[in-house]
């Protein structure tokens, strides 16, 4: 493709933006309207059909009989529900990384380093050259349905700020690249959209998040942002340090054309509270997005508040009941049969070459026309060490209300089980949470959490009656930078993006963070 940033001076221009802007919100209606026409289940039936005609000559679709599919049973019938370690070992370590018409055809350009895992070790992800489309693709459908509900929010007349991870790409052995999905991203970013994007791109490259997070708040201060994306405990991080560059109070004062804030990652509910205070104005919005490394699933959008399939971007999915994983057969649902109030796990087919593969997600929906979802959690984040059965959503719900009661903020946590010594005395649950400002009494914060989770949860209050099977839960203070210490401790190959583990059911991951942070003296 031609270089377009020769142009780049130009569309940087006062006038040119004016006229981007409006272009823009043609754009969003125009897409807003045919995404509201779209029949989600028909768009899916063709959207896989079309993914297997294009495979049927890989060795993945010899394998699976692609030829003679003609309809989504026809798939399900050949092609089982899977997880990374099978596509890993049957199909791409052999030959990786130069996987040519193995699972999609031709040659693989890039390799999205997955380190959200609970396992934590790295998966490679394909990413191929149509995946990379229909990222953008979702990308202006986010910015679309926004500007949609928002017409008078305007975008282009500043910038929008990219916290993503490293575009300094590991080159592999046959030309291709690896490295964080969000540097992937950038690098394939338009020349002639730079001016309207920040950080500068040579910037982009720093591997190091504290470094990067020093330069980007000197930079930014002094540019218009009027929107920013990124994990919301990372930009919690890059707000205190702007903040404290700039000697102002709130991000509507350095930032006062400030809008938008896309976050996604993991569940904003903690953070929401001190966001609004950290924004200081009720001008700027919030918005959810669910961007996977296996392809990008869905976006909010605000007429609903909810975040919203997006159906007709080269990805088809299934949603496997809960309570089916580890079946042989699992019940698989698309968008045109998924019932409403069910915790779903994800499963994506994509022309990245993943096929009926589980991405480790759960959602429930919300309404099935349009498809919207919330994210309850992990498939292996939960909690019953002690048969209390806990998923993510509700300890996120708890830590939530335990803070709201309390007047503090949270930046992050972790939850795991303590296990007796003693056989005569029961378990109970660990909290590790690093406060945004101070710590609040510990006894009350611990009660709060008991409380709301004995209120949502059936299976939690009977465990606790009288401590006969489980003990009050514990919360451990985390000094400021503790988790982020033990994170470039643990996990230095890890970029900007990396999280920490919310949950834990064996309990070694939480002893080994309560072991370190200890001896380091983040703790308590």
């Amino acid at each position: 493709m031609a270089s377009t940033a020769f142009l780049a001076p130009l569309v940087g221009s006062p006038l040119v933006r004016k006229v981007a802007d409006a272009v823009l919100v043609r754009y969003a209606h125009h897409r807003t309207v045919a995404l509201d026409s779209l029949d989600a289940g028909r768009v899916q039936h063709a959207t896989l059909m079309s993914l297997v005609r294009r495979a049927r000559n890989t060795r993945f679709g010899r394998d699976h009989d692609f030829s003679r599919i003609s309809s989504v049973a026809d798939y399900q019938a050949r092609v089982p529900v899977r997880e990374y370690e099978f596509f890993w070992n049957t199909y791409w370590k052999d030959v990786y990384p130069r996987l040519d018409n193995v699972t999609w055809p031709g040659k693989v350009p890039y390799y999205a380093l997955s380190s959200g895992t609970t396992s934590g070790a790295t998966k490679y992800i394909p990413v191929t050259w149509e995946m990379v489309a229909s990222n953008k693709k979702t990308a202006f459908t986010t910015i679309a349905l926004f500007r949609h509900a928002h017409p008078e929010a305007k975008l282009f007349n500043g910038k929008f700020f990219f916290l993503g991870g490293s575009t300094e790409l590991r080159p592999q052995p046959d030309g291709s690249l690896a490295g964080d999905l969000s540097g992937i991203s950038a690098r394939e970013l338009l020349d002639v959209l730079r001016p309207y994007v920040f950080p500068p791109f040579e910037y982009t490259k720093i591997s190091d998040w504290k470094e990067k997070m020093d330069r980007f708040a000197e930079l930014a201060v002094r540019e218009p942002i009027t929107a920013i994306s990124g994990i919301p405990a990372w930009m919690q991080r890059l707000f205190e340090r702007v903040k404290q560059v700039s000697g102002k109070k709130t991000l509507s004062e350095v930032w006062p054309e400030l809008r938008l804030v896309v976050h996604g990652g993991t569940k904003f509910d903690p953070y929401r509270d001190m966001f609004r205070q950290e924004m200081g104005s009720d001008r700027v919005r919030f918005c959810e997005v669910y961007p996977a490394s296996e392809g990008f699933v869905a976006t909010e959008d605000p007429r609903y508040g909810h975040m919203r399939v997006v159906p007709d971007h080269d990805v088809f999915f299934e949603f496997v009941p809960v309570e089916d994983l580890g079946k042989d057969r699992p019940a698989r649902h698309t968008l045109a049969n998924v019932e409403v109030g069910v915790e779903y796990a994800v499963v994506v087919t994509s022309c990245a070459g993943l096929w009926s593969y589980l991405i480790g997600d759960t959602v429930a929906f919300e309404r099935r026309t349009p498809p919207l979802i919330r994210f309850t959690g992990r498939t292996k984040y939960f909690l019953s060490a002690f048969g209390e059965h806990l998923i993510s959503e509700e300890v996120e719900k708890a830590v939530t209300f335990a803070c709201r009661e309390t007047g503090v903020f949270p930046l992050d946590f972790h939850v795991g089980p303590v296990f007796p010594t003693d056989p005569s005395k029961p378990g109970y649950h660990r909290y590790l949470i690093e406060f945004a400002d101070r710590v609040p009494d510990l006894n009350v914060f611990a009660q709060k959490i008991d409380e709301e989770l004995s209120r949502i949860n059936e299976d939690y209050a009977p465990h606790r009656v009288g401590d006969l099977a489980m003990l009050m839960p514990e919360v451990v203070p985390v000094k400021r930078g503790g988790f982020d210490e033990w994170m470039r401790a643990t996990r230095p190959s890890l970029d900007i993006q990396a999280k920490v583990p919310r949950m834990d059911n064996s309990g070694k991951i939480t002893q080994h963070l309560t072991t370190w942070l200890t001896e380091h003296g983040y703790a308590g």
